[in-house]
């Protein structure tokens, strides 16, 4: 594999302060425009067969052909895809892992989580994984791994302080120690573009991208206007410098061969906005450890018991989990509840996670439980402890993982209207609600909730267990990016599929007042006006040979 050596560095000249304001509102203009137009063709709602329309169960047009040929081309996710679990692969791949950290004993964030599960799924498929990282703290370091572990091999850099020149010389080492590697994987801009531009054969996957920032920052201004917060100027500026961090990465992502998002949304900006080849831009969506999340009802009561909830009044249990910061809604959620409790005494909120708005939970009462940091081990107690768990964040970067695991302990979900929520999550209403981002709308929403009460919230959430299997686990995630990465060492992988079914979204089914999940698509789609699931175990498949024969 080529690689540069040498690395030439040209200093800029600084763009005159006089051009700042109508550049930065000119390019603003544009890109809010264009991102929104995307959005908008992503998210557009198509007809019923009964004369209505839904949002909720709107099919692109991608749901209305069947596809065939380049699995590159597909712009849905490859979750959906029919790909085996079970069956050993076609061959062995050798992958290196380029991750600033790696999860040890500390909790760990979102992007090593994925980077965990997923590679420690593709090791124990055989594959030699070879993961490039920054050292932990001695005390918690482990031992590296070695040849024929079901483990990846972990190499660590000298210090824990990511440097990308460090960890790509380890790489070159290695390489020319025991040979080329298959496949090189990025977690987001781990590699920096200027080592990626020769480099044909790496993926690099976004766990939120600049573009999604500067939606953040929008929200998080909206919301701060309403409370009638001052804007700090460390928030002015970071939004006003949002508009270059996106000028830049449209211009330094082409360097990257092979683009994975991680959302349905984040895959459009890519192709549309940011005007990566389609080729290129792959939607594989994260994934969880079945084994760890799930329905367990026995497990769910006594770990109310243990933190205190009362067991006679049949209490309606919300939860929340994440770092307590403003720019996870926390602000949003607490007036929120607090009006809430006010009329329905027997609501209760358990809060996992610390952070500066522990205390105002705290504050809140006897209704409110904040249980701090929630060890890995206890957070499928906690799940099955609730009956709805609450997402109100004000980040739509990314794809936040408690969803799916709430989902896939059985439990409905309110969270914030975002296109990579309701594009890829909440995908139909059955699996719970989505709000705008203002107290009002929340505060909507989980009274809704309230009125509905426990046996519907549980209905609620067979459905979303039954939609969660069958796209957010670990086997699936780990099948898409196997097949991804053979697909990049041979072309052939690419192109021997067979598929049956159509892309995209379910497609509307009929008038029966049933959710009917079919083999169509990766999202399931309403086919009536009633609220009830029919999960088939053909849900969300599009038929694909697996290589072998």
């Amino acid at each position: 594999m080529a690689s540069p050596t040498t690395f030439h560095r040209t200093k800029k000249s600084n763009p005159k302060m006089v051009s700042f304001f109508p550049t930065f509102s000119t390019a603003l203009l544009f890109l809010l425009t264009l991102s929104a137009v995307a959005l908008l063709l992503l998210h557009s709602p198509s007809l019923s067969p009964c004369g209505g329309s839904n949002s909720s169960s709107a099919a692109p047009a991608s749901s209305n052909r069947a596809f065939f040929g380049d699995l590159r081309q597909v712009d849905f996710s490859w979750n959906s895809l029919r790909l085996s679990t079970d069956r050993p692969p076609p061959t062995t791949l050798r992958i290196a892992v380029f991750s600033r950290k790696w999860p040890i004993a500390t909790a760990p964030g979102g992007m090593e989580r994925h980077a965990l599960t997923l590679h420690s799924a593709l090791a124990r498929r055989g594959h030699q994984v070879h993961v490039f990282t920054s050292a932990p703290p001695s005390a918690e370091r482990p031992p590296e791994g070695g040849a024929g572990s079901t483990s990846p091999r972990l190499h660590f850099l000298s210090g824990p302080q990511w440097r990308c020149d460090e960890a790509w010389a380890l790489y070159e080492a290695e390489e020319a120690a025991a040979g080329p590697f298959d496949v090189v994987h990025s977690e987001s801009v781990a590699v920096f573009h200027r080592w990626a531009r020769n480099v044909p054969n790496l993926v690099v996957s976004w766990h939120g991208i600049s573009l999604e920032a500067l939606h953040s920052g929008i929200y998080q201004d909206l919301a701060r206007g309403a409370a009638n917060e001052p804007m700090t100027p460390a928030f002015n500026r970071s939004l006003s410098e949002s508009i270059y961090k996106v000028l830049n990465e449209i211009r330094f992502f082409q360097n990257y061969a092979h683009h994975v998002a991680i959302s349905d949304s984040t895959g459009e900006m890519l192709r549309d906005v940011y005007q990566i080849p389609s080729g290129r831009v792959h939607v594989i969506l994260n994934g969880i450890e079945e084994d760890k999340f799930a329905p367990d009802t026995r497990l769910g009561e006594a770990f109310r018991s243990e933190i205190g909830v009362p067991k006679g009044t049949a209490p309606l249990v919300m939860g929340i989990a994440g770092r307590l910061v403003k720019d996870k809604g926390h602000p949003l959620l607490y007036e929120a509840f607090s009006k809430l409790v006010l009329r329905h005494p027997n609501v209760y909120l358990v809060v996992a996670g610390t952070g500066p708005w522990a205390q105002r939970y705290a504050d809140l009462g006897t209704n409110v439980v904040v249980l701090g940091a929630v060890p890995p081990a206890k957070l499928k107690a906690f799940y099955n402890a609730l009956d709805v768990f609450v997402n109100p964040t004000l980040r739509p970067q990314g794809l936040d993982l408690t969803l799916m695991e709430a989902m896939q302990c059985g439990k409905p979900v309110v969270a914030t209207r975002f296109p990579s929520i309701k594009g890829t999550i909440v995908v139909d209403d059955e699996f719970g609600y989505t709000f705008a981002p203002n107290v009002e709308a929340l505060l909507e929403v989980l009274e809704k909730v309230v009125a509905e009460g426990k046996a519907r919230l549980a209905q609620r959430g067979r459905a979303c267990k039954e939609y969660a299997k069958s796209m957010f686990t670990a086997a699936k995630m780990a099948a898409a990016y196997e097949r991804l990465f053979l697909c990049i060492k041979n072309e052939t992988y690419c192109s021997r599929i067979g598929a049956s079914g159509r892309g995209g979204r379910a497609g509307l089914s009929g008038c029966g007042g049933r959710i009917r999940v079919s083999d169509r698509g990766d999202q399931a789609g309403k086919n009536g006006y009633g609220g009830r699931t029919g999960a088939s175990d053909r849900r969300s498949q599009v038929g694909v040979d697996d290589c072998e024969g």
